[in-house]
């Protein structure tokens, strides 16, 4: 399991270097947290952000092993430094040249996809790379805040202080990036397998029970529940499907009970038989 998660780490590490390479450094792109600091040392003062790196993550070091805990400081130190081999590397041996300097819609666009995927991957498994990732993570943990709404807040004060060498056309498309990036995580961090689910009130719901388990091969569960207005006791039908199979239920409930209540709403995640697990209880591929 640590083998999988490094492994996934060091991708998303990957990743998010990339991004920052290709697209913000050739671009003369801000970033926010603490990439957006090594970036400004990079554009004003010419500091490697390799180097630049690991040297303003060590505080978070301390805070990461004090607070989040061994195996969280470890997968931190990890973060921190394959985002430093990965600059370096891509800096040193560059494997593709975009010229997007005419075209930073483009640039901020996949600054952010590639940016917010990598990140998005890392905090997936439980990682961080570093930095402003801790605070992200410290107010997930606790507060429950969405960690790439905190992230673009950190974001934006980095940003600001980062006009100290962008002009506002570059501020401007760099707020774009960073807006994109923190919605790929939170897509990514609310994760892959979601789907839909769906209440039905009948007074037929073991007929529709029946019919979604044969017709659909889905599990349903029956709840009790009393109507406000009458007080009588119904019973409730609640199951989760795939997002592409919302027209099919609905058609298999009118088709069962035409005069049954039905509300579908999204999920955000989903797991266990059907979704990330087989009907024999082992992870689907």
């Amino acid at each position: 399991m640590h083998a999988k998660r490094i492994f996934f780490i060091l991708l998303g590490c990957a990743l998010v270097s990339f991004g920052l390479v290709y697209f913000n450094m050739e671009n003369s792109l801000a970033d926010g947290g603490f990439t957006g600091i090594t970036l400004i040392l990079y554009f004003v003062w010419s500091i490697d952000p390799a180097i630049s790196n690991i040297v303003l993550n060590i505080p978070m070091f301390i805070l990461g092993y004090r607070i989040l805990g061994r195996t969280l400081f470890v997968y931190t130190i990890i973060g921190t430094l394959g985002i430093s081999l990965f600059l370096w590397i891509f800096q040193e041996f560059p494997v593709i040249y975009l010229p997007l300097q005419d075209d930073l819609a483009l640039a901020a666009l996949f600054s952010g996809v590639f940016i917010g995927t990598g990140l998005g991957i890392v905090f997936r498994v439980g990682g961080t790379t570093g930095g402003a990732d801790i605070i992200a993570k410290l107010g997930f943990k606790y507060f429950g805040l969405s960690m790439g709404r905190t992230l673009f807040m950190v974001d934006a004060v980095v940003i600001a202080s980062s006009l100290v060498y962008l002009d506002y056309r570059q501020a401007m498309y760099t707020l774009v990036a960073v807006f994109v990036a923190a919605r790929v995580i939170d897509f990514i961090q609310q994760g892959a397998y979601s789907g839909k689910a769906a209440f039905i009130i009948s007074e037929n719901t073991g007929a529709i029970a029946d019919a979604i388990l044969m017709e659909m091969d889905r599990g349903a569960t029956i709840l009790t529940g009393r109507g406000s207005f009458t007080g009588k006791e119904k019973e409730v039908l609640y199951c989760v499907i795939a997002r592409n199979e919302t027209v099919r239920l609905k058609n298999l409930v009118e088709k069962t009970d035409p005069h049954a209540f039905i509300t579908i709403s999204n999920v955000q995640d989903v797991m266990g038989e059907g979704f990330t697990l087989d009907d024999k209880k082992q992870p689907l591929p």
